[in-house]
Order: structure tokens, then sequence, then C-alpha cells
């Protein structure tokens, strides 16, 4: 017969006799976050396993709230014995902080109107994945890779990375919040042997919610060799201004540096700067940015953020112009602004009608960046610079792979010479962005 008294409580369970507990021990509010997750990692190189990981992890984080003071630690072990000891250290640690008026759970109003639709993010097939079924997959993607590279193979790494995990959330003043989602994620990087000592390395990883929305394996594998021979010969050209078509998969690396400037955080600390383009057009009619939480096994979905707001859909951008930025709790009140939510979930860019094989035949001579090097913006004014490495055409052909060459910037100025957007969406991964074609960009030689 199982023993009732030493039976593991649920996570409701525990959160409630935490914020009990808590509660009693002198805190004004208080928010537990119980979490649970299993990671596995399977590593091959050379045909023969490098790395094999398995773990489960959990973790209890409580945040105490005493009188506009704030402490935040956490836990991996569950039991009240140690618990105890636990929630008396993290009073102890808010009443020796410094007061800040600022600092408390959101006025439970804001937690109205959590969505119950199904985001699909739990692969429902997740537990019948064996072992032998992640060593066939990597296996899978490595001979792919190691085939199409050919004799310019110095070395491939494939990996497959999996993941299980659930939380529930729980505060004193009325939030309460679960979810329970699956990641997968397969690829491989290659390194090349190019002209002399240079050894080009290039890779491509795929991330899905559910499994089975992974594209072949083989063309994962084949797209990993791809990129890397893509980069075989890669030199500079004169420094030009030219047209550039930022690749789906990476324009998520310059669009970054708006949403930097759009953190009230940034803001209220003067480090942004959009703090006064709200309703000002900074960009051309062509862009137009959309946060969707609700997008079924989105990589970026979710129910709710890390204050509790439920999840909701947001322009950030409308044909240019700003619509909104990134309030949490906190910020909105030193701000004394409305708070939205202080996080992005998958954000999106519409896509356009054409293809980029049919963009670059109408640009004449161009570039297609295909990936960065470093780089930095910076969100207080706005100026950014980025190495980058791509092809060069013209009149729609291919004349060289680009390499060691810098686009530098200011985003003011930058988004206004988006003149195409490519109906491309990269699709694995919460950027859902589609290829970006920007006009008169100086691309220099460094």
């Amino acid at each position: 017969m199982t023993n009732m008294k030493n039976k593991p409580l649920s996570f409701p369970e525990l959160a409630d006799w935490v914020i009990s507990q808590t509660k009693k021990a002198g805190a004004s509010d208080c928010r537990v976050n119980i979490s649970k997750r299993r990671l596995v990692e399977i590593i091959y190189r050379d045909h023969k396993p490098d790395v094999i990981k398995e773990a489960t992890t959990q973790g209890l984080s409580l945040e105490v709230y005493i009188n506009n003071r704030f402490a935040v630690q956490t836990t991996p072990d569950f039991r009240k014995s140690t618990l105890e000891g636990f929630i008396t250290d993290v009073i102890a640690n808010a009443n020796i902080m410094e007061e800040d008026p600022f600092r408390t759970l959101p006025d439970p109003k804001y937690y109205q109107g959590m969505t119950d639709a199904d985001l699909q993010l739990n692969d429902p097939d997740y537990p019948q994945l064996t072992p032998e079924n992640r060593h066939s997959m990597v296996k899978a993607v490595e001979e792919a890779c190691l085939q199409q590279g050919g004799e310019k193979v110095i070395s491939v790494e494939a990996g497959e990375y999996d993941g299980l995990y659930e939380e529930f959330v729980k505060s004193s003043n009325g939030f309460e919040g679960s979810t329970k989602g699956t990641y997968c994620v397969i690829g491989a990087s290659m390194t090349a042997q190019d002209e002399g000592d240079r050894r080009p390395a290039g890779y491509n990883y795929i991330q899905c919610v559910y499994r089975n929305d992974l594209p072949p394996l083989e063309e994962i594998g084949n797209e990993a060799a791809r990129r890397t021979l893509d980069l075989m010969g890669g030199r500079k050209i004169a420094t030009t201004k030219i047209p550039i078509i930022l690749e789906n998969r990476g324009a998520e690396r310059v669009l970054s540096g708006l949403g930097d400037a759009m953190y009230a955080g940034n803001i209220q600390q003067k480090r942004s700067f959009l703090a006064d383009k709200k309703g000002k057009q900074i960009g051309s009619k062509l862009l137009t940015v959309i946060d969707d939480p609700f997008i079924p096994r989105g990589l970026g979905s979710r129910y709710y953020d890390s204050d509790g707001f439920p999840a909701k859909k947001r322009t950030f951008f409308t044909e240019g112009t700003l619509n909104e930025f990134l309030v949490d709790w906190y910020y909105s009140r030193k701000l004394g602004w409305e708070p939205t939510s202080g996080s992005i979930s998958n954000y999106i860019i519409p896509p356009g009608p054409r293809g980029v094989s049919d963009i670059i035949k109408d640009l004449g001579r161009c570039i297609l960046v295909t990936g960065f090097i470093g780089g930095n913006s910076n969100s207080t004014t706005g100026d950014f610079s980025l190495g980058v490495i791509g092809k060069l055409y013209e009149k729609g052909s291919f004349v060289q792979n680009v390499a060691e060459m810098n686009i530098a910037d200011n985003h003011l100025n930058f988004w206004n010479k988006l003149v195409e957007v490519g109906n491309d969406p990269w699709i694995y991964s919460p950027a859902r962005l589609p290829s970006l074609v920007f006009d008169d960009v100086v691309v220099a030689g460094v």
C-alpha cells in the first residue's frame, strides 16, 4: 500500500503550500514557479557517438514582496523540510534589500483573458522517441552531409537535441498558469577545405515543437553541406552601394536592433532611439511587424508572459509606423504607462508575393546576405554595424561568394530602404521572417 505521507505533492499542491508558508513567514505577496525539464543530447563525429547526455532537472523559484522590498531565489529541492528553511532565507534576503516602491505583483485585473485554445505545444508522440530513433536520425543527417560535401569535407558534427518541459506558476494575488511543451532540434555543422589554409565552416540546424514537422533528414544534412560549400572562395569586393537581400533565417539579426529599443527598461533608462517615436513612421510602408503568440506549434507560442499577463496578438509596426513598446509591469509603474508585455512571442513580417530567385533576376547587381560575423547594434543611437557573408549576383546570375564585408547604418535610415518582402517565411524559429530586400546599402570591405 502506498504511504500517502510520502506521496509527492502535485505542482499545484506544492505551490499552494509554499504560498501559505511564505505568507505566514511575513511576505506581503509572493509568486511561485515550479518547473521540470528533461533534456537529451546526442552528437556524432566520424560516424561515432561523441556526446550522449540525458538529464532531468527541476526547480522552484520563489519571488517575495515585503513592504516595497523584493527578493527571488531558486532551489531544486522540493522537500517540505528543506523548503521551510529556503522560504526563511528568501524572506530574510528581501528584508535587507533597498526599498523600491515599484516592486509589486501586477494588479490582478491584468491577469484576465487567458486563452483556452490548444496551442499544440506538447508533441503527443514524444514519449515514443527512443534512443534508437535518436541515433538513427543523427546518423542520417551526418551521412547526408558527408555525401553532399564530398572530398571537400574536413569534419562534420551532427547532433540531435530534444526536451520536454512543464511548469506551474501561481501568485498570492490570483494568477495561475501552466504550460507543458516539447522541442526537437537536429542538424549538422561542417568544415571544408578551401584554397590555401582557408577552412570555411557552415551549418544547418532545424528546430520544431513536433518531431514530425522536421524536413526530411537527408535534406537537413544536404543543406548543411551546401551552406558550407557556398562559403568556398569567398572574398571581398570593392566597397559599393548595392541592393541587398537579407536571407529569411538571418533577417532577425538586424530586426532585433529595433526590438532592443522597444523595451520599456531601455526607454526608462534613456537607452532607446525609439523613445519618442511612438505613432511615427520610422520605416518603409513594407515594415509591418506582428507578434502572434497563438500560432499552433509555434516555437514562441504561449498562454502568458513572465508577469502573468495573458498572451495577446499585437502589431508593433504598421506600414512603418511604430504602434507600441514592450512594457512589463515593473517598468510600466516606473514610466506611468499602461503595461502590455515585456517580451515577444512569435514575430512575423507578412510575406510578399515573390521568391528570392525571382527577386534576384530583377535587381541587377545585388548581394544575398546568408550570414553574419560579429557586429553590434546600439539601442541608444540606432547605429549598427555587422560583418556579412553572402553571394554576389549580376543580372540574375551568380558571380562569386562574398566574405569579409560589412554593412553599417542607422536603423532610422535603414528600414526606410526596405523595398520588397519575400514569400519565404522561416518557420523554424520564433522569428518567422521572410527574406527582406533593401536598396542602396553601402557594403564595405573590412
